[in-house]
C-alpha cells in the first residue's frame, strides 16, 4: 500500500514528516511517498541519518508550499504544484491509496472536494475525529470542515459516522446521539429540531440507532457512539475537551511534585498515569478522516510530530482498506432528502 504525505504541511514540517514516514515505512510495511520540495525533504533525511531515503520511502517533487496566510478556498489552485495540491493528484489519479496531511484544514477541505471529489450524493464532506470515553471511544462528526450545516448534511453525518464507529470502534449497532443543548425532542434551534426529525424517522426504518439528543456532558461519559453536530459546535466541543485534558494533565503534575510524598505516590501510580496520557493524547489517533470524500484523505493536526505522524500514516492505511467509502456509497440513496426537482416530477419514493 502506498500513502503519499503532505512533507511540507504543519508546524513541524518537513523534519517531523519525514520522521514519521520513515517510522511509518518501518514498522508498518507500507510505502510512504514524500511529497515536497526536494531539496527540504532531502535535507531533513539527512538530519535523521539517511543520505538518500530508505526502501519504502519515496519522494514526489511539488515546488511550492500552501501556508496557513493563504486563503484556504483557493490556495490549491494557485499553488498547483504546492505539496498538497500534487498530494491529492496523487490519490485521485490511483498513484497513492491515501492522503495524509498536517496543513491547513480549510485548503485540505477544497482541495479534497475538488480534486478527489465528493461521493456522489453526499453534500458536504466532514471530519471526524475519535475522542476518549469509558466505554472505547466515540466518533464525533462534524469536528470544524462545515460550519454552517443543514438537516439534510447531518442526517448525512451520522449515517457516515455510523459506518466509521462500525468499522473503527467495533460497535455492531452504533447508537447515535445529537449534541444539543437538553435531552428534550423540543430543544435547540430549528437546525437541530429538524435534525432530530429526520434521525428519527431514519432510526425507526433501522437504518441508524438513533437514541435522541445528547449533552456534551454526558456525550463525554460515553452515552452514544457517535456524537453528530454541525461543525461550529462540533469544533468546540473539540477543542474544549483538548483543553481539558491539558488542564487536568498539568494539574496532576503540580499535584505530583508538591512534596516528597506526592513525589513517591507519583512513583507508585506512574502506569495509570501514563495510560491516562496516551488515553488523552491526540498522537495516538494521529489523524481523522474527511468523511464523504471519494478517496481516502486523513487530516493531521497541525502540530503532529514524528509520532503523530506515523499514526496517521497507520490510520490511513487501515482507513483506505475498512471499505468505509463503499458503504458510504452504497446507501447513499437513504441518506439524501429528495430535490425540489424531484418532488416536482414526483421521483420521490
Amino acid at each position: 500500500m502506498k500513502i503519499a504525505i503532505d512533507a511540507m504541511g504543519g508546524d513541524n514540517a518537513p523534519r517531523c514528516n519525514v520522521e514519521g514516514a520513515l517510522q511509518a515505512a518501518k514498522d508498518l510495511g507500507v510505502t510512504c511517498i514524500l511529497v515536497g520540495q526536494e531539496t527540504a525533504v532531502l535535507a531533513a533525511l539527512k538530519d535523521l541519518g539517511h543520505t538518500s531515503p530508505p526502501p519504502g520511502v519515496e519522494i514526489v517533487s511539488a515546488s511550492e508550499v500552501v501556508t496557513m496566510e493563504d486563503d484556504p478556498a483557493t490556495a490549491f489552485k494557485r499553488k498547483k504544484d504546492s505539496s498538497l495540491t500534487v498530494g491529492l493528484e496523487l490519490v485521485r489519479d490511483g498513484k497513492a491509496d491515501a492522503f495524509v496531511s498536517a496543513g491547513s484544514t480549510g485548503a485540505l477541505l477544497s482541495g479534497a472536494t475538488l480534486l478527489t471529489k465528493r461521493i456522489r450524493g453526499i453534500r458536504r464532506a466532514a471530519l471526524a475525529p475519535q475522542i476518549p470515553t469509558p466505554n472505547g471511544g466515540a466518533i464525533l462528526i462534524d469536528a470544524g470542515a462545515t460550519a454552517e450545516c443543514t438537516p439534510e448534511y447531518l442526517l448525512q453525518f451520522a449515517f457516515m459516522g455510523s459506518y466509521y464507529a462500525r468499522r473503527f470502534l467495533g460497535k455492531s449497532e452504533p447508537t447515535v446521539g445529537l449534541l444539543n443543548i437538553g435531552a428534550e425532542e423540543s430543544k435547540g434551534t430549528d437546525l437541530q429540531r429538524q435534525t432530530f426529525a429526520l434521525l428519527q424517522k431514519a432510526g425507526e426504518e433501522g437504518r441508524i440507532r438513533f437514541t435522541g439528543n445528547v449533552e456534551a456532558r454526558d456525550a463525554v461519559l460515553g452515552a452514544v457512539d457517535v456524537i453528530v453536530a454541525d461543525g461550529y459546535a462540533g469544533n468546540i466541543f473539540l477543542k474544549t475537551l483538548e483543553g481539558t485534558a491539558l488542564f487536568l494533565s498539568k494539574e496532576m503534575k503540580k499535584m505530583f511534585k508538591k512534596n516528597a510524598v506526592t513525589k513517591l505516590s507519583a512513583l507508585l501510580v506512574s502506569g495509570g498515569i501514563q495510560d491516562f496520557k496516551k488515553l488523552m493524547d491526540s498522537r495516538e489517533v494521529g489523524g481523522t478522516p474527511l468523511l464523504g470524500i471519494s478517496r481516502p484523505v486523513i487530516k493531521a493536526h497541525g502540530s503532529s510530530d514524528g509520532y503523530a505522524i506515523r499514526n496517521a500514516v497507520a490510520q490511513a492505511a487501515r482507513f483506505a482498506s475498512s471499505g468505509i467509502i463503499e458503504d458510504i456509497t452504497e446507501n447513499v440513496a437513504f441518506m439524501r432528502l429528495p430535490t425540489a426537482r424531484e418532488i416536482a416530477a414526483g421521483e420521490t419514493t
